[in-house]
C-alpha cells in the first residue's frame, strides 16, 4: 500500500479511537492485521507515537478558552471556593503525578504486555463489563439531574471535584498503562463515575488529564527515538524526506479527526451515556481473543 494512503488511514484510526473508551492501541493492531502491513520497525513504532501525540494536542486547542479561564482564576477558582491544592488545574496535575510515578516504575511490565493480544482482548472485555455496570449504576441519578441532591452523583461539574477523586482517578489510570486494551479514557471515566461524578464531568476530567499524561509519555518516547536511543531508535539524521512527509500526514490527519471526535463525544455522552461503547468493547474484545487463540492454535 502507498505510504501516504497508509499514513492517512492510520491517522484516521488513531484520531477516531484515542479519546473514545475503546482502546486506540487495539484498533491500530487490528488495522495493521487487516491491511496486512507490518508496523514493527523502529520508524513505524515512532510513527505510532507521533500520531498519538497529534491526537492529544487537539485538546489544548479545543479547550483553549477553558484552560485560559482556569489559569486566570487560579488558585481561588471561578466561584472563589478553591485553593491552590483543590483548583481543577492542581487536581489534574496531582492525578497525573499519581499515574506517572508507578507507570514509570512498571515500564518493563508494560513493555511485555504491549504486544499481547490475549492481554489486549481480555482488557477490552473486562473494561466493557465494568463500563456497562458503572454506567447503569449511575443512569438513574443522571436521568434525575442535579435536582437529585441525595443521589449517587454529587459532582456535576469538573470545578467541584474533590482531592480524593483526583487521586483515585489517577490511580485507576495506571491500569490502562499496564494492560493495553483497557483504554486510558475508559479507566478514568469509569473511575470518575464510581467516585460520584456525572458522565460529563468524568469525561471532561479525562480529557484534561490526558493532556499532561499523554504529552509526557509520547513526548518522552519520541525524544528518545529521534535521538537514536531507547527500544526503537531512529535518529533525526537518518530520516528521509519521504519519511518526514508520511509522519506529517499522520500527525495532521490524527489531529483533525480527534478534534471532531472530542466535540461529538461530549455531546453524545450528555444525551446517551457510555452503554454503546461498553457493548462495542465486549464485541471487539471477543474478536481479539478469538484472533489470539486462533493464532496460538
Amino acid at each position: 500500500m502507498n505510504d501516504y494512503l497508509l499514513s492517512s488511514l492510520l491517522g484516521i484510526v488513531e484520531g477516531l479511537t484515542e479519546f473514545l473508551p475503546v482502546s486506540s492501541t487495539a484498533h491500530l493492531r487490528i488495522t495493521e492485521a487487516l491491511l496486512n502491513v507490518s508496523l514493527s520497525s523502529g520508524y513505524w513504532k515512532m510513527y505510532s507515537i507521533v500520531i498519538q501525540l497529534g491526537a492529544v494536542l487537539c485538546l489544548p486547542v479545543y479547550f483553549g478558552k477553558r484552560i485560559s479561564r482556569f489559569l486566570a482564576t487560579f488558585p481561588r477558582g471561578e466561584r472563589g471556593n478553591r485553593t491552590a491544592l483543590t483548583h481543577p488545574l492542581s487536581l489534574t496535575c496531582l492525578a497525573f503525578i499519581v499515574t506517572a510515578i508507578p507507570t514509570f516504575l512498571l515500564t518493563k511490565i508494560i513493555g511485555e504486555h504491549l504486544e499481547s493480544l490475549t492481554v489486549m482482548g481480555s482488557s477490552l472485555v473486562i473494561g466493557g463489563i465494568v463500563m456497562w455496570l458503572v454506567d447503569r449504576m449511575n443512569s438513574g441519578a443522571e436521568n434525575q439531574g442535579q435536582e437529585n441532591l441525595n443521589g449517587r452523583i454529587h459532582t456535576w461539574h469538573m470545578e467541584d471535584m474533590r482531592l480524593w477523586q483526583a487521586i483515585w482517578i489517577g490511580a485507576c489510570q495506571i491500569l490502562s498503562a499496564v494492560f493495553p486494551g483497557t483504554s486510558r479514557s475508559m479507566a478514568t471515566i469509569a473511575a470518575g463515575q464510581v467516585a460520584g461524578m456525572s458522565r460529563a464531568s468524568a469525561l471532561e476530567f479525562s480529557f484534561f488529564l490526558s493532556i499532561p499524561t499523554m504529552v509526557a509519555a509520547t513526548g518522552y518516547d519520541l525524544l528518545k527515538s529521534l535521538l537514536g536511543k531507547g527500544e526503537h531508535p531512529i535518529g533525526i539524521g537518518r530520516m528521509s524526506q519521504h519519511e518526514w512527509i508520511v509522519l506529517a500526514i499522520g500527525f495532521i490527519v490524527s489531529f483533525i479527526i480527534a478534534y471532531a471526535v472530542v466535540a461529538w463525544f461530549l455531546a453524545w455522552v450528555r444525551r446517551h451515556g457510555f452503554a454503546l461503547f461498553a457493548v462495542y468493547r465486549l464485541v471487539l474484545g471477543m474478536v481479539v481473543l478469538a484472533w489470539a487463540w486462533g493464532s496460538l492454535g
